[in-house]
This record gives structure tokens, sequence and C-alpha cells, in this order.
């Protein structure tokens, strides 16, 4: 018999896994549109209130994406005081939605990596996710990578396509 060789294993390629640095923690949306009087104006005697008599305490260890999808201005200093009062209680607030908070929290874990362990290797960035991890993220670690890879593609080592490849040197 004919011995089977694993030749992913011998290709020397480097599996770069962004569903390891997806947070799990639980995200809520705060939508300041349900704050609003008649979904136009923030009242600021009767949002006081709120902020003052709300349970923050349901917001305990999970992260918050705040925002305001009603076509209305909303002074800076309520999303302020929101924040104020998450401080210490949620996990992170973020001004945003729930995929551009964990985008940010991707791309402050992808600040931390030091890209010269993949310098001159040939890395397979891993599509398949059991996460809904953000495509700014893909885009991301695709523009930290390139200036010191060899090369970059995109999907499982047995099936990938080709983003990136460094030009041979003369």
């Amino acid at each position: 018999m004919e011995e089977i060789v694993n030749k992913v294993a011998k290709s020397g390629l480097i599996t770069f896994n962004l569903e390891e640095f997806y947070d799990e923690t639980e995200v809520v949306e705060f939508d300041m549109k349900d704050h609003l009087f008649h979904g136009l104006i923030l009242k600021e005697k009767d949002f006081r209130g709120f902020i003052k008599e709300n349970d923050w305490q349901q917001y305990a260890g999970k992260h918050v994406a705040l925002f305001c999808t009603a076509d209305a201005i909303v002074p800076t200093w309520a999303y302020m005081l929101v924040a104020n009062k998450l401080s210490g209680i949620a996990g992170q607030v973020f001004f945003g939605s729930k995929t551009e908070l964990q985008q940010r929290i991707i791309h402050d874990k992808l600040n931390a990596i030091d890209v010269e362990e993949y310098r001159d290797r040939m890395v397979v960035i891993k599509g398949c996710s059991k996460f809904d991890v953000p495509i700014g993220s893909y885009v991301e670690i695709t523009n930290k990578l390139s200036p010191v890879v060899k090369s970059i593609m995109f999907g499982e080592p047995c099936s990938t396509v080709p983003i990136y490849k460094k030009p041979r040197q003369r």
C-alpha cells in the first residue's frame, strides 16, 4: 500500500483564524430613539429621570452598542450620560452598531499581534467560522499581513482563493 501523505501539513501554510479574536460576550443594543419625545426630540428632564431610575444592572458584563436609529438630533451629552451610567457595569460601551463594536474589539486584539511571526510565510486566512466575524476584520488582517508575508490566501488549506503574492526579488 502507498503511504498517505498530508500535503497540506507539509506545505508550510499557516492558518490565521479570526474566530480566535472574536469576543463571545453578549452584545446588547441601546437605541436612543426609545427615549425621544414623539421620536423627535430628547427632553432633558425626562431623560435625566430615565437615567436616574433605569435598572442599569441589566447590562452587567455585557457589551453595549449605543446609537440612535431615529432621524433626530440627539445632544452629545445624552450619549455621555448613558456611557457614564454604564461605566463599571458593562464590559464595553461603544458608539455604533453591534457589528462595529465587534469589529472594534477584534481590531484591538489584532493590534497586539506581532506580524514578524508571519514574515515570509504563506498564510491562509480561515474563511469559515461559527461566529459572524465582520468583513472589516478580514480587510484589516489583510492590510496588516501583506507587507510581511510571502502570500495570503482565503478559505481553508485544502481549498483557497489567492489574495496576495509577494513579488519575486530580482
